[in-house]
């Protein structure tokens, strides 16, 4: 099948080519991200395959129907870039990769708690200056710390079996109880009382409407006083001004994310001589309790090559009239 690449890097060329070896698809890759711009790249291609940050809303999916493109692959687990409806009223199909390594964004997940606790990003360029001083880099114990998790999918399961080691006491609020969780100990709460209870708060949730800023000024709320919010989701599941406030009054006593509501323009370039003209997210960087990374939780050998073969393999089977068992549909 010929495939019109968006959003690639050398690192997905590189993982792509070589699972590639045993499809034998037609593959062109462009650095540019698929949006109404970009549309004429995909022309006389029969699959787009696109990313989290292009945009496939209902403008973009007629122009694809258009040229003849009747195949959007999404190279990630999160859809919600995608006109859903719109593409099945269009007869074109949307596939996902809903599992790649869960274990990856976990691992990444408590690796921003310990370093915002722990403080180890301070520490080490304290120590790169030659200031040993321990001042302001006191931390605490992890263990009968109170960790509320939202979302208990595959990622929120892995997470729970890593902090079950630090001898956490973990709550979850998720509208389905995942059974490996309760086997943990995890005990499901409401959302509420979760934000009320929890010292450490931590996304594993879709974005969806209902999700949109969960995290907002009402919610930080009902927090604890220096409660520390990680999110490894989806960036709008936070509001940031909201988060700025509550860093701002102390209400939040860290944040770390791997993610950003407007990542889009940011996100995967090197935007090191830039101006930065976002001024919301110029501000958390300014934060000494706050640490960005820039989507990368996901971003491990094991996850990457596993990312380009189910992708593939979804093509393929798409391409031979398969059952399409990682199909994206309205219900």
């Amino acid at each position: 099948m010929k495939i019109a690449f968006f959003s690639t890097k050398p690192y997905d060329r590189k993982f792509f080519d070589l699972a590639n070896e045993k499809f034998g698809h037609e593959i062109t890759y462009f650095e540019s991200k698929l949006r109404r711009e970009t549309l004429k790249l995909a022309e006389g291609y029969d699959c787009a395959c696109v990313f989290v940050n292009d945009q496939i809303d209902a403008s973009v999916l007629i122009a694809l129907a258009a040229q003849g493109t009747r195949l959007v692959a999404l190279r990630c687990a999160g859809f919600n870039n995608v006109d859903i409806n719109s593409a099945k009223e269009l007869g074109v199909a949307v596939v996902r990769v809903p599992a790649y390594s869960p274990y990856a964004v976990a691992e990444h997940t408590v690796g921003l708690m310990l370093a915002l606790n722990r403080k180890v990003y301070w520490a080490n360029s304290r120590v790169k200056e030659g200031n040993f001083s321990l001042d302001g880099l006191l931390g605490f114990d992890m263990r009968n710390r109170t960790v509320g998790l939202v979302g208990t999918g595959k990622i929120g399961e892995c997470v729970a079996n890593i902090l079950n080691g630090f001898g956490c006491e973990i709550i979850a609020y998720d509208k389905f109880e995942n059974q490996a969780c309760l086997d943990l100990g995890v005990k499901y709460v409401e959302r509420d009382e979760l934000f009320a209870r929890a010292d450490i708060i931590s996304l594993h949730c879709p974005l969806f409407k209902e999700t949109y800023h969960l995290v907002d000024m009402d919610a930080i709320a009902k927090m604890k006083k220096g409660v520390m919010i990680i999110n490894t989701s989806r960036g709008a599941l936070i509001d940031a001004r909201a988060a700025i406030e509550a860093l701002k009054s102390e209400k939040i006593g860290y944040l770390g994310i791997d993610v950003y509501e407007e990542e889009e323009e940011l996100f995967f370039e090197d935007k090191t001589f830039e101006i930065r003209t976002d001024d919301v997210f110029a501000r958390l960087t300014t934060f000494p309790n706050v640490v960005i990374t820039g989507h990368q939780a996901y971003f491990t050998e094991e996850a990457v090559s596993a990312i380009a073969n189910t992708t593939l393999e979804n093509i393929s089977s798409y391409e031979k009239g398969d059952d399409l068992t990682n199909a994206v549909t309205p219900d």
